[in-house]
């Protein structure tokens, strides 16, 4: 095999393993399930902003009226606001292949979690919201698993 034969491979190989990356990437648009239901809840859109990801609410479902447009049970900066645009993720960070330091808050009750999140593969991310108990060394919270919207925009 001669030299341009063995680095168009390399560039071929290069290339696909670079799309691959991307690909596992949680950037994009999210539909979250409710744990307790099982039902989706939202559409989320996941960002990068100064190197960390963020996430915000851009629908609500289902998509037909029945569900409040406002958070009205939430405190703080959410109570009253309208759901389409609330920023629920801030601050996630790249740990391997985890995105961790963050926090997530819960648009029923206007609560904020630290928070993590993982991908199992291209189209499923698991979020965790969790309190950190420093006396018991564990935390205490719930995991979500959200699939990578395509249909619901």
């Amino acid at each position: 095999m001669n030299f341009l034969t063995r680095f168009g491979l390399l560039a071929i190989a290069c290339l696909f393993f670079a799309s691959t990356a991307f690909a596992q990437s949680p950037i994009g648009m999210w539909r979250t399930i409710d744990d307790e239901t099982g039902e989706p809840k939202s559409i989320v859109e996941i960002y990068e902003q100064d190197g960390e990801l963020y996430g915000k609410i851009v629908k609500l479902l289902p998509d037909d009226g029945s569900v409040p447009e406002l958070c009205e049970i939430c405190e703080g900066e959410y109570a009253n606001k309208p759901l389409v645009g609330v920023v629920i993720i801030k601050g996630m960070e790249q740990d391997g292949d985890e995105w961790e330091g963050g926090s997530i808050t819960d648009p029923k009750n206007g609560k904020t979690y630290s928070a993590k999140m993982s991908l199992s593969d291209a189209n499923t991310l698991e979020v965790r919201g969790f309190i950190k108990v420093p006396l018991m060394g564990s935390a205490l919270g719930r995991t979500q698993t959200w699939y990578r919207a395509t249909d619901e925009l």
